[in-house]
Formats: C-alpha cells, sequence, structure tokens
C-alpha cells in the first residue's frame, strides 16, 4: 500500500506541479479577469455611425412614409431602449441590482445594442431597372451616405391580388458586410409597415388589436417546501450544463493525463526501472489514484468558483448541495471507468499517435450526453434519457443532467445508476490490468482490437 501511495503522490506532483497543467486550471479565471479589464476599455472605441441610405421599390405605394417613420433615430431609440428595459426584466433581481450601480455593464448593454444609425429611406420610381439599383450596393461607404439596403415590394404585399389567394412580401438586397443589428432594423420595419397597412387596409384598429392581443411577460413563481420564489428560468437551463461541463472537464483532463504520462514513461524505458521496485498492478492503481485526486482539484476550483458567483449575486438558491456530494460521486464512477480505460491504452501503444484510434470510440461514446444535454435536461424522464442513465459508461453524465434538471428522477433510480456504475468500474479495472500487464514492456507494432481481446482473454 505504502508503494501504491508513493507513486500516486509522485504522479499527482508530477502533473500539478508542471507549467502547463498551471496555466491550464487558471486559464478560465484569467480570461474572466482580462474580459472584465479589457471590456470597459474596448466599449470606449466605438465603431463608426451607421449613416446611409434605404431604397425602396413599392408599388404598392402605401410604405415609404411608414418604413421612413420606423427607420427614424428616434423610433429606433424608443426600441432599443424597450429591448433594453426587456432585458434587464430578464435577468434575476439580483443582477439587475448589481447591473444597475456598474457604469461598466450598462456601457457593454449600450455597446451590444449598438450606436442609432441614421437611415434614410429613398422611395425608387416604378420604372427603376433593378439590376441598375443593385448595382449601388457597391457604391459608397456605410458611414458616408452610401446605399445600404435595396427593398423590393410585391404588388400583393398590402392587397391580396385574389381573395382566395395570399398575401405578396418583399425581396432585401443589402451590401456586403452590413452590420446585422442594421438588418435586423430593416426587416423590423419592413413588417411592422406591411402589418400596420395591412390593417388599414381591412378597415381595424391596430390600437385597440394591440390591446387585444397583448399580454405582458410575466415571472413564474415556484412553490418550494419553504415558501414561494422566483425563480430565473434561463438559470436552471445553464445548471445541469455546467456541472456536465464541470464533470466532462475534471474526468477527461485526469484521464489524458493519465495515459499521456504512461505513453512517456513507457516510451522513455523509464517504466521498465519502476518495475523493478513495483509490481504492473502497483503502478497502475497508483498512477490512477494520482491522476483521480487531480480531477478532484479541478472539481474544487472551479466548483467553487461557480458557488462564489452564484452567493456574491444572493442566487446559491438555485443550487441544491447535495448535487455537490452526487457530483463527486459520479466523478469518481466516471474517472475510474474513463481512466482505466485511457491507463490502458496508454500501456498499449508507443507514442501518442498510435493511441487515437482507440481513444475515438471512447470519445464518441462520451460525449453523447453532451450532444443530447438540453433535451435530456429539459423532459429527463423519457425513455431514452431514463435507458441511458443505466448504461456505462454515460449513465453517470445522463443521471447527474437528469438530477441538475427541474424535474429529477426518483431516488431509487440514482442509486441503481451508481450500483450499475460500479460494476462498470470493477469491469474496466480488470479489463484495463490485463491490458496493463501485457502491454506495458511490448514495442514495436501497436497492437490491434483484436490484440487487446486476446490480451484480455489470457488468463
Amino acid at each position: 500500500m505504502t508503494k501504491i501511495l508513493h507513486i500516486a503522490i509522485r504522479e499527482f506532483v508530477a502533473t500539478v506541479g508542471t507549467k502547463g497543467f498551471i496555466l491550464g486550471i487558471l486559464m478560465v479565471p484569467l480570461l474572466l479577469g482580462l474580459a472584465i479589464i479589457a471590456v470597459p476599455l474596448l466599449i470606449n472605441e466605438k465603431p463608426p455611425k451607421i449613416d446611409g441610405e434605404i431604397a425602396i421599390l413599392d408599388p404598392t405605394g402605401e410604405l415609404v412614409e411608414a418604413l421612413r417613420e420606423q427607420l427614424a433615430p428616434q423610433a429606433i431609440a424608443e426600441r432599443r431602449g424597450q429591448l433594453e428595459k426587456k432585458i434587464k426584466e430578464a435577468a434575476p433581481e439580483q443582477i439587475r441590482r448589481l447591473t444597475a450601480s456598474s457604469p461598466a455593464a450598462q456601457q457593454a448593454l449600450a455597446a451590444a445594442l449598438g450606436e442609432i444609425p441614421t437611415l434614410r429611406v429613398l422611395a425608387l420610381p416604378a420604372t427603376s431597372e433593378l439590376d441598375a439599383e443593385k448595382a449601388r450596393l457597391h457604391e459608397g461607404a456605410a458611414d458616408e451616405g452610401g446605399r445600404l439596403a435595396l427593398v423590393v415590394v410585391d404588388r400583393a404585399a398590402v392587397r391580396k391580388s385574389d381573395p382566395d389567394g395570399e398575401f405578396g412580401s418583399y425581396k432585401l438586397f443589402i451590401r456586403e458586410k452590413l452590420d446585422e443589428r442594421i438588418v435586423d432594423e430593416i426587416r423590423g420595419g419592413m413588417r411592422r409597415s406591411i402589418v400596420e397597412a395591412r390593417v388599414r387596409a381591412a378597415g381595424l384598429d391596430r390600437a385597440r388589436i394591440e390591446e387585444l392581443t397583448s399580454i405582458p411577460r410575466i415571472r413564474s413563481v415556484t412553490v418550494t417546501e419553504s415558501g414561494e420564489a422566483q425563480i430565473n428560468e434561463n438559470l436552471q437551463i445553464l445548471i445541469p450544463m455546467g456541472f456536465m461541463i464541470l464533470l466532462l472537464v475534471s474526468v477527461f483532463t485526469g484521464g489524458q493525463y493519465l495515459m499521456t504520462t504512461t505513453i512517456e514513461e513507457k516510451s522513455s524505458r523509464v517504466v521498465e526501472v519502476l518495475l523493478s521496485a513495483v509490481s504492473p498492478m502497483q503502478l497502475m492503481t497508483g498512477k490512477i489514484l494520482g491522476q483521480m485526486v487531480v480531477g478532484l482539484l479541478i472539481i474544487g476550483l472551479y466548483a467553487g468558483m461557480g458557488i462564489s458567483a452564484l452567493v456574491s449575486v444572493a442566487l446559491q438558491g438555485l443550487l441544491d448541495p447535495s448535487l455537490l456530494v452526487y457530483l463527486v460521486l459520479f466523478y469518481l464512477i466516471a474517472y475510474f471507468v474513463v481512466g482505466s480505460l485511457m491507463a490502458a491504452i496508454g500501456a498499449a501503444v508507443n507514442e501518442p499517435r498510435e493511441a487515437q484510434s482507440f481513444m475515438m470510440p471512447i470519445m464518441m461514446i462520451m460525449m453523447i450526453p453532451w450532444i443530447l444535454w438540453l433535451p435530456i435536461s429539459r423532459d429527463p424522464n423519457t425513455l431514452f434519457a431514463t435507458l441511458t442513465s443505466f448504461l456505462p459508461p454515460i449513465n453517470t453524465f445522463v443521471m447527474l443532467l437528469r438530477m441538475t434538471s427541474t424535474t429529477p428522477p426518483p431516488m431509487w433510480q440514482v442509486w441503481l445508476s451508481i450500483l450499475i456504475g460500479v460494476i462498470s468500474v470493477y469491469g474496466a479495472l480488470w479489463i484495463a490490468a490485463k491490458i496493463f500487464r501485457v502491454g506495458l514492456l511490448l514495442h514495436g507494432k501497436p497492437p490491434s482490437f483484436a490484440t487487446l481481446v486476446r490480451w484480455v482473454r489470457m488468463s
């Protein structure tokens, strides 16, 4: 046991003591810190204000003035103010208070919405040549009064040409690299202008229709055992994704280091020196335990950052503390399964390039929960989600997604998945031990899958 602990400590220290690991594990905090510093500096660098022309060919004769009103600077400013209000209303109360007291956050939101453009609407005569008008989209600059877009309206856009037919629409031609926010303004302006023209043509009152069809967005209230609470739906969706990323990163980081160090020691013949003092099983066990602690270190660091962020904005109520216990438990199961296979691959090959063919099937299987995290977290009790939560090696990932969703599974399913995971750990370690013992001292041509199967079947 002492030899295994020495190997585990050596493996842990050799991994976390490298500059690459330190930089890698600190990369996310460093990037967040740089973003906090850089965003206020970048938002002061305002892009050139858009000042251009929107040409419209309108055979109906009813949309030019309406579009001109919709694209007036005052109308655009009013709509962006309403959008900013909706964004703030969708955010939790704690974040709204935080951004309200932060000029940098308000400036960042204003920069994201963009500066109010100056858009002049030009009505084209019905005799205009379409190709010639489109060619003018290449003339002038977007901030120097050049033509930005050309709108061609169908004749039946406002009134049907046939009572039993359908309404027409319009075509939009834009210049190269036009800001998408300007394109959205044109599309929105045309949609509102056409709707208003159709309402007038039908002899209806637009204000009355808006009054009858408009319902304000309400914030749902969750009833818990301790009382009522307002929960942000967007954050509820992001929490399962955060747990999934944390589990994947920690498992694959520890497994990748385990495979890499095994290959390096085998190719440099260091493993022959190690095997003179310890048995292959002691070496494999020590290496697996050492990299397991590396993964736990990653979980502790990033989970602590996430909890600190929730506490700082008083949203810790979104997180059930028991989920952190299950996160560690599922990590141990997933790591021992994946780590054992990684150790077996590292012992079987001679260099990292040869390991890619063995790694690909594992990677593809482990990516299934990540690809399907949204449908699983939104509807965690479907037949597919239930079956995959009992299917190793992805059962721990799927079960964690289900537990962090809005409708967690019954506890008997959770513990059944854990039991299946423990059995899969035993099977993975047994397979890895067979391959590790045979392949560790072999050199030359890398084995095939059939060869690995023969090694496992050897007594």
